[in-house]
Protein backbone atom coordinates (compact mmCIF):
# COMPACT_ATOMS: atom_id res chain seq x y z
CA UNK A 1 0.00 0.00 0.00
CA UNK A 2 2.93 2.36 1.30
CA UNK A 3 4.59 1.93 -2.54
CA UNK A 4 1.45 2.49 -4.33
CA UNK A 5 0.64 5.29 -2.39
CA UNK A 6 4.18 6.66 -3.87
CA UNK A 7 3.66 5.64 -7.04
CA UNK A 8 0.15 8.17 -7.19
CA UNK A 9 2.64 10.98 -7.43
CA UNK A 10 3.97 10.11 -10.04
CA UNK A 11 0.32 9.95 -11.87
CA UNK A 12 -0.38 13.61 -11.16
CA UNK A 13 0.37 13.93 -15.05
CA UNK A 14 -2.23 13.23 -17.76
CA UNK A 15 -1.28 9.24 -18.93
CA UNK A 16 -1.52 10.99 -22.35
CA UNK A 17 2.46 12.97 -21.17
CA UNK A 18 5.28 11.39 -22.99
CA UNK A 19 6.53 10.90 -19.47
CA UNK A 20 4.19 7.51 -19.18
CA UNK A 21 4.73 6.89 -23.10
CA UNK A 22 8.33 6.65 -22.67
CA UNK A 23 7.69 4.00 -19.84
CA UNK A 24 4.84 2.06 -21.24
CA UNK A 25 7.37 2.05 -24.75
CA UNK A 26 10.62 0.63 -22.65
CA UNK A 27 8.04 -2.11 -21.31
CA UNK A 28 7.48 -2.47 -25.43
CA UNK A 29 10.71 -2.94 -26.77
CA UNK A 30 13.54 -3.30 -24.20
CA UNK A 31 15.27 -0.34 -25.27
CA UNK A 32 15.63 2.70 -23.87
CA UNK A 33 16.88 4.61 -27.21
CA UNK A 34 14.13 2.32 -29.65
CA UNK A 35 11.26 3.78 -26.88
CA UNK A 36 12.76 7.48 -27.37
CA UNK A 37 12.36 7.02 -31.70
CA UNK A 38 9.25 5.42 -31.08
CA UNK A 39 7.67 8.48 -28.47
CA UNK A 40 9.14 10.67 -31.80
CA UNK A 41 11.60 12.37 -28.92
CA UNK A 42 15.45 12.40 -28.10
CA UNK A 43 17.26 9.80 -25.95
CA UNK A 44 18.08 12.71 -23.86
CA UNK A 45 14.40 13.65 -23.50
CA UNK A 46 13.74 9.76 -22.86
CA UNK A 47 16.01 9.71 -19.95
CA UNK A 48 14.57 13.04 -18.19
CA UNK A 49 10.98 11.42 -18.69
CA UNK A 50 12.32 8.42 -16.12
CA UNK A 51 14.28 10.74 -13.83
CA UNK A 52 11.49 12.50 -13.61
CA UNK A 53 8.80 10.02 -12.91
CA UNK A 54 11.36 7.99 -10.28
CA UNK A 55 11.66 11.15 -8.64
CA UNK A 56 7.91 11.51 -8.48
CA UNK A 57 7.53 7.77 -7.44
CA UNK A 58 10.52 7.57 -4.98
CA UNK A 59 11.48 3.83 -6.44
CA UNK A 60 13.32 3.01 -9.35
CA UNK A 61 11.22 2.46 -12.32
CA UNK A 62 13.69 1.25 -14.94
CA UNK A 63 16.76 -0.92 -14.66
CA UNK A 64 19.43 -1.59 -17.73
CA UNK A 65 20.04 -4.93 -18.99
CA UNK A 66 23.31 -6.39 -20.86
CA UNK A 67 22.63 -7.15 -24.22
CA UNK A 68 20.20 -5.53 -26.38
CA UNK A 69 20.38 -2.33 -28.99
CA UNK A 70 23.97 -0.78 -28.18
CA UNK A 71 25.32 -3.58 -26.48
CA UNK A 72 22.60 -2.30 -23.61
CA UNK A 73 19.23 -3.18 -23.04
CA UNK A 74 16.98 -1.59 -20.07
CA UNK A 75 13.42 -3.01 -18.85
CA UNK A 76 10.90 -1.98 -16.21
CA UNK A 77 11.32 -2.59 -12.88
CA UNK A 78 8.36 -4.51 -10.90
CA UNK A 79 7.77 -1.07 -9.23
CA UNK A 80 7.65 0.53 -13.53
CA UNK A 81 5.19 -2.16 -14.27
CA UNK A 82 2.99 -1.21 -11.30
CA UNK A 83 2.88 2.38 -12.18
CA UNK A 84 1.77 1.38 -16.08
CA UNK A 85 -1.07 -0.56 -14.75
CA UNK A 86 -1.84 1.88 -12.70
CA UNK A 87 -1.97 4.59 -15.12
CA UNK A 88 -4.15 1.99 -17.54
CA UNK A 89 -6.99 2.39 -14.86
CA UNK A 90 -6.65 6.06 -14.37
CA UNK A 91 -6.87 6.61 -17.70
CA UNK A 92 -10.10 4.64 -17.94
CA UNK A 93 -10.90 6.60 -14.89
CA UNK A 94 -10.58 10.07 -16.80
CA UNK A 95 -11.97 8.85 -19.47
CA UNK A 96 -15.33 7.76 -18.23
CA UNK A 97 -15.08 10.71 -15.82
CA UNK A 98 -15.01 13.46 -18.68
CA UNK A 99 -17.46 11.46 -20.73
CA UNK A 100 -19.71 12.28 -18.35
CA UNK A 101 -18.86 15.83 -17.81
CA UNK A 102 -19.15 16.35 -21.58
CA UNK A 103 -22.80 14.86 -21.77
CA UNK A 104 -24.32 16.61 -18.51
CA UNK A 105 -22.79 20.01 -19.99
CA UNK A 106 -25.29 22.27 -22.20
CA UNK A 107 -21.90 23.70 -23.26
CA UNK A 108 -18.20 22.37 -22.44
CA UNK A 109 -16.62 24.68 -20.99
CA UNK A 110 -12.82 24.94 -23.47
CA UNK A 111 -11.00 26.28 -20.15
CA UNK A 112 -11.33 22.97 -18.31
CA UNK A 113 -8.19 21.50 -19.98
CA UNK A 114 -6.45 24.42 -18.25
CA UNK A 115 -6.72 22.99 -14.90
CA UNK A 116 -4.29 20.24 -15.91
CA UNK A 117 -1.54 22.14 -17.09
CA UNK A 118 1.62 20.65 -17.39
CA UNK A 119 5.11 22.50 -17.08
CA UNK A 120 7.98 22.98 -18.66
CA UNK A 121 9.87 22.48 -15.70
CA UNK A 122 12.30 20.07 -15.34
CA UNK A 123 13.31 19.21 -12.18
CA UNK A 124 10.40 17.53 -9.68
CA UNK A 125 11.66 16.99 -6.16
CA UNK A 126 9.10 15.56 -3.71
CA UNK A 127 9.59 17.13 -0.02
CA UNK A 128 7.90 18.07 2.97
CA UNK A 129 7.37 21.94 4.56
CA UNK A 130 10.05 22.31 7.28
CA UNK A 131 9.33 25.71 8.16
CA UNK A 132 7.88 29.15 7.29
CA UNK A 133 10.08 31.98 7.91
CA UNK A 134 8.10 35.21 7.66
CA UNK A 135 9.66 38.22 6.57
CA UNK A 136 8.10 41.93 5.77
CA UNK A 137 7.68 41.11 2.45
CA UNK A 138 8.16 37.76 1.34
CA UNK A 139 8.63 34.34 2.89
CA UNK A 140 11.28 31.44 3.40
CA UNK A 141 9.71 28.31 2.71
CA UNK A 142 12.51 25.69 4.00
CA UNK A 143 11.75 21.98 2.06
CA UNK A 144 13.23 19.03 3.49
CA UNK A 145 13.99 15.82 0.83
CA UNK A 146 13.78 12.56 2.33
CA UNK A 147 17.15 12.41 3.25
CA UNK A 148 16.99 15.52 4.81
CA UNK A 149 18.51 17.66 2.54
CA UNK A 150 17.11 21.01 2.95
CA UNK A 151 16.27 23.21 -0.10
CA UNK A 152 14.99 26.70 0.36
CA UNK A 153 12.23 28.63 -1.62
CA UNK A 154 11.20 32.59 -1.73
CA UNK A 155 7.61 33.02 -2.47
CA UNK A 156 5.44 35.82 -1.20
CA UNK A 157 2.87 35.47 1.61
CA UNK A 158 -0.59 35.28 -1.02
CA UNK A 159 1.22 32.36 -2.59
CA UNK A 160 1.69 30.45 1.06
CA UNK A 161 -1.95 31.93 1.87
CA UNK A 162 -3.24 30.43 -1.76
CA UNK A 163 -1.97 26.72 -1.24
CA UNK A 164 -2.70 27.01 2.54
CA UNK A 165 0.79 25.82 3.14
CA UNK A 166 1.70 24.76 7.10
CA UNK A 167 4.91 22.47 8.18
CA UNK A 168 4.46 19.30 7.34
CA UNK A 169 2.88 19.73 4.35
CA UNK A 170 3.88 17.11 1.32
CA UNK A 171 4.52 19.47 -2.12
CA UNK A 172 6.92 19.33 -5.12
CA UNK A 173 10.24 21.63 -5.75
CA UNK A 174 10.77 22.98 -9.10
CA UNK A 175 12.93 24.52 -10.83
CA UNK A 176 14.23 24.64 -14.37
CA UNK A 177 17.65 23.48 -16.04
CA UNK A 178 18.37 26.29 -16.60
CA UNK A 179 18.30 27.68 -13.25
CA UNK A 180 20.28 24.89 -11.88
CA UNK A 181 24.21 25.73 -12.18
CA UNK A 182 27.04 22.62 -11.59
CA UNK A 183 29.99 22.60 -10.37
CA UNK A 184 33.32 21.02 -9.68
CA UNK A 185 33.40 22.90 -6.35
CA UNK A 186 30.85 24.60 -3.87
CA UNK A 187 30.91 28.59 -5.52
CA UNK A 188 32.29 30.61 -2.69
CA UNK A 189 30.73 33.92 -4.37
CA UNK A 190 26.86 31.68 -3.53
CA UNK A 191 25.53 33.92 -0.56
CA UNK A 192 22.78 32.87 1.56
CA UNK A 193 19.88 33.27 -0.96
CA UNK A 194 21.45 30.04 -2.70
CA UNK A 195 20.31 26.47 -2.33
CA UNK A 196 24.10 23.79 -2.04
CA UNK A 197 23.12 20.36 -3.56
CA UNK A 198 25.81 17.57 -3.52
CA UNK A 199 25.44 14.81 -5.55
CA UNK A 200 27.09 12.66 -8.83
CA UNK A 201 27.44 12.77 -11.70
CA UNK A 202 25.26 10.61 -13.98
CA UNK A 203 25.06 12.18 -17.53
CA UNK A 204 26.74 14.71 -19.26
CA UNK A 205 25.69 16.26 -22.93
CA UNK A 206 28.49 18.05 -24.26
CA UNK A 207 27.89 22.01 -25.88
CA UNK A 208 30.21 24.38 -26.99
CA UNK A 209 30.03 26.22 -24.04
CA UNK A 210 28.26 24.69 -21.82
CA UNK A 211 27.15 21.08 -20.93
CA UNK A 212 23.87 19.92 -19.51
CA UNK A 213 24.71 18.11 -16.63
CA UNK A 214 22.24 15.11 -14.94
CA UNK A 215 23.41 14.53 -11.51
CA UNK A 216 21.98 12.32 -8.70
CA UNK A 217 21.51 13.96 -5.24
CA UNK A 218 22.46 12.51 -2.00
CA UNK A 219 18.61 12.42 -1.66
CA UNK A 220 18.59 9.72 -3.89
CA UNK A 221 16.87 11.74 -6.77
CA UNK A 222 17.72 13.69 -10.03
CA UNK A 223 18.47 17.28 -10.62
CA UNK A 224 19.42 18.78 -14.63
CA UNK A 225 21.52 21.89 -14.89
CA UNK A 226 24.74 23.16 -16.79
CA UNK A 227 28.22 23.74 -16.35
CA UNK A 228 31.16 25.24 -18.28
CA UNK A 229 32.26 22.89 -21.20
CA UNK A 230 35.42 23.69 -19.56
CA UNK A 231 36.55 22.43 -17.21
CA UNK A 232 34.34 19.74 -18.11
CA UNK A 233 32.13 17.14 -15.15
CA UNK A 234 32.60 13.78 -15.92
CA UNK A 235 30.16 10.42 -14.95
CA UNK A 236 30.81 9.97 -11.31
CA UNK A 237 32.42 12.90 -10.15
CA UNK A 238 31.22 14.80 -7.48
CA UNK A 239 29.37 17.87 -8.33
CA UNK A 240 27.35 20.76 -6.87
CA UNK A 241 24.33 22.42 -7.91
CA UNK A 242 23.26 25.79 -6.63
CA UNK A 243 19.96 27.48 -7.26
CA UNK A 244 18.59 30.70 -6.45
CA UNK A 245 16.35 30.45 -3.48
CA UNK A 246 13.54 32.94 -5.92
CA UNK A 247 13.99 30.08 -8.58
CA UNK A 248 12.25 27.33 -6.56
CA UNK A 249 8.75 26.97 -7.70
CA UNK A 250 6.36 25.18 -4.93
CA UNK A 251 3.84 23.14 -6.29
CA UNK A 252 1.01 20.85 -3.96
CA UNK A 253 1.22 16.99 -4.68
Amino acid sequence: MRQTNALANALGYDVADKRIDVLRLIGKTGSISQAAREAGISYKAAWQAIDTLSNLAGVSLVEKTVGGVGGGGAQLTPAGEHLLEMAHILACKRHELFSSITKSAHKPDPGLSRLFVRTSMRNHLPCHIHALSPTASIVRVALVLRDGTQVVARITHTSVELLALKVGTPVLALCKATAVSIRHKPEPSAGTSRNLLRGVVRRASRGDTEDEIAVELDAGVQLVGFSPASPSLSEGETAYAHVEESAVVIALL
